[in-house]
């Protein structure tokens, strides 16, 4: 029986998901003091799920990761689907799956790249579009960027091609 916080029943339903893939990790859960929810006057909880790697080996890292991270962010995908499923809107939280710190860098990452195409389209006045981003972190992108007034951020395109765009904002 899974317990009733947001955070026991991530770290409950990540740990169970693991042993079914055949892997003994334990998962640590906190909360993001960092995250901001999409609309203030929502009160979603963010939590990170860190899996704990010392009992694992390199290529079940490298499987739990996948390429350019496709399968932590289904992993991921799936722990906010099936988590949230049938939970009243006060009990629903979003959640980050955390593995070898790679989702630290890739943050690092990607502000990098907000930062720096918010400072070409200052620079240029021209908007800049940024590829290869998951919805997550094209999500990511349109927090961070929020706090830029002088600039707006739309996505365009379907996915898989879908692509994040800062332009100058219309006021």
């Amino acid at each position: 029986m899974m317990n009733d916080s947001p955070d026991c029943r991530g770290q409950q339903w990540l740990e169970s998901l693991l042993k079914l893939a055949g892997l003994s990790a334990e998962v640590t859960a906190r909360i993001d003091r960092d995250f901001v929810a999409e609309d203030e006057n929502t009160s979603i909880s963010s939590y990170w799920l860190t899996i704990d790697e010392t009992n694992l080996r390199a290529k079940d890292i490298e499987a739990l990761i996948g390429k350019n991270g496709n399968a932590l962010d289904a992993i991921q995908y799936l722990a906010n689907s099936a988590l949230n499923l049938n939970q009243p809107g006060e009990s629903q939280a979003s959640y980050t799956i955390e593995l070898g710190g790679y989702r630290v860098a890739r943050q690092a990452e990607i502000f990098e790249v907000a930062t720096s195409a918010a400072n070409e389209v200052r620079t240029s006045g021209r908007e800049v579009e940024i590829q290869s981003l998951s919805s997550a972190e094209r999500r990511q992108v349109h927090t961070y960027l929020r706090n830029y007034t002088d600039l707006e951020t739309f996505s365009r395109g379907k996915e898989p091609n879908r692509n994040l765009v800062v332009r100058p904002a219309e006021h």
